[in-house]
This record gives structure tokens, sequence and C-alpha cells, in this order.
């Protein structure tokens, strides 16, 4: 059986390296993008199979991303899961609302994050 993609999508360094282990040793490949923009830029070239997304990063933010890949035809169908420190009520359902499947918060729990990804990837 072929591995999951995940794009993992964060401007912090530190928390994609973190984010890839973990999901590395849950047998997922994942493909690593530093900005909204290099994400967009990388989708071009490979359709990962979910995309997990922080949403503050400089040059664009995560809600930005999400709205433009649910609007491209290749990519409007992949679940994408925000991975934010934006906690506040309002933000879940902001990310909701431009189309995000699930939204988790950060600091999260390694093992918790692959379970959610599973779930989400095994219930189409």
């Amino acid at each position: 059986m072929a591995k999951y993609k995940i794009m993992v999508v964060d401007d912090e360094p530190d928390i994609v390296k973190l984010v890839k282990i973990s999901l590395e040793m849950a047998n997922y490949d994942v493909i690593e993008a530093f900005s909204g923009i290099e994400a967009l830029e990388k989708t071009k070239n490979v359709i990962p199979d979910l995309f997990l997304l922080d949403i503050m990063m400089p040059d664009m933010n995560g809600y930005e991303v999400c709205e433009r890949l649910k609007a491209d035809d290749r990519t409007k169908n992949i679940p994408v899961v925000m991975l934010t420190a934006k906690g506040q009520k309002g933000d879940a359902e902001q990310g909701l609302k431009v189309g995000a499947d699930d939204y988790i918060i950060k600091p999260f729990d390694p093992y918790e994050l692959g379970e959610q990804i599973s779930e989400i990837l095994t219930k189409e």
C-alpha cells in the first residue's frame, strides 16, 4: 500500500521538523513548505493527500492558503487541517468557514496528531 503524503506548511522550522518526525514515525511521507506561497507553488508538481496548515505566516496567512486550495480543481477535495497557536473560538470557526476539515491547537501531542490525520484520511 502506498504511503499517504502530507504537506506540512508552517513558517517555524522547528514545528515543521517536529511534525515531520512524528508523521514519518506514523508511516506518512512528508512534504515541507515554509510559507503559503511555497505550498501553493509545490502543489503544481505534487498533490498531497492532506494539508497540515499553520495560520499565522508572514507572506500569506493559512486562511487565504486554504481558500486558494479549495478554489483549485486539483486540490479542492483534499482535506486541510489547521495547526495553529490561534486558539480562540472565532479562529476555529473562521478556519472551518474557509474550508478546513479540522482544527488543531498548538501545543499538540504528536501521537494524537497522527491519530487525527489517520481518522481524516480513512473516513473517505
